[in-house]
């Protein structure tokens, strides 16, 4: 079986980072990481497929940065597509998807993984979007995932719990945070991540046009950033015998209760 797994290579949530103030949007001219919602994904992939399968890394960048992948890639997974090309700067959830799903059919895999959505864009469209352009059945907020005589059975995580959904293979999933715990790429594996095959391809190797994606295929326009802003300082109550009271009618303000 082979199985291929989105990956989103961000900047470190962990610096602060800068903004580029023309084109209002997180400058990504850094050094790049993997995706924590993604190293889900690639797990679930690893532990899948196990010693008969394949993993397929399919990631799109502007500007050739691999680190994020070299992690996934230490991680377990066979190989990867890289796609990169300055034109893809500035792409929405739309052109990204189409980048993702021309490299996704190069692949040809049994399985495709998605994140539900990425630490840096927050839409969670595009797994959704890369199903439909795939014309491929597409299964969301898996929390566990198996795969059975050329069908893949999801625990489908809802408010309520969950609901159990199957569909034939080929077939794209979702999966959320928690569904398995990823490991940690050893040393062997960081070694090996260095001589695994990454196929490297621009827009015009998938057939797709610089006015379908970018600055000028986006369909969305960021009109202006602020600063987050800062927090109030709560109310404190003092006990004086009342305080119950005074906490039950706060939260019945908030309708919590």
């Amino acid at each position: 079986m082979k199985v291929a797994v989105c990956v989103k290579q961000i900047p470190d949530p962990a610096d602060p980072g800068e903004l580029n103030l023309e084109t209002k949007t997180l400058k990504r001219d850094v050094k790049l990481i993997l995706d924590e919602s993604d190293s889900y994904g690639v797990e679930m992939a690893l532990q899948l497929v196990g010693d008969e399968g394949e993993v397929v890394l399919v990631s799109m960048v502007p500007n050739n940065e691999r680190n994020g992948l070299n992690n996934a890639l230490a991680m377990g997974a066979d190989s990867a597509v890289l796609v990169s090309d300055e034109a893809l700067a500035g792409s929405d959830a739309l052109g990204t998807a189409k980048v993702l799903a021309a490299a996704i059919k190069r692949v040809a895999p049994d399985l495709v993984l998605t994140a539900t959505e990425s630490s840096d864009g927050y839409t969670g469209t595009v797994p959704e979007q890369i199903a439909e352009l795939l014309e491929l059945p597409s299964v969301t907020f898996a929390k566990e995932v198996n795969i059975s005589d050329g069908n893949v059975s999801v625990r489908r995580q809802t408010e309520d719990g969950y609901d159990e959904v199957s569909c034939p293979l080929p077939a794209l999933v979702s999966v959320t945070a928690g569904v398995v715990e990823p490991r940690y790429p050893s040393f062997k594996g960081i070694m090996a991540a260095k001589s695994k095959p990454v196929e490297e391809l621009t827009i015009s190797d998938l057939g797709i046009e610089s006015s379908h994606v970018g600055w000028v295929g986006s369909g969305q326009e960021i009109v202006s950033i602020e600063p987050a802003p800062k927090r109030e300082a709560g109310e404190v109550i003092e006990d004086e015998g009342d305080a119950h009271e005074r906490i039950l009618s706060f939260l019945e303000e908030l309708k919590v209760i």
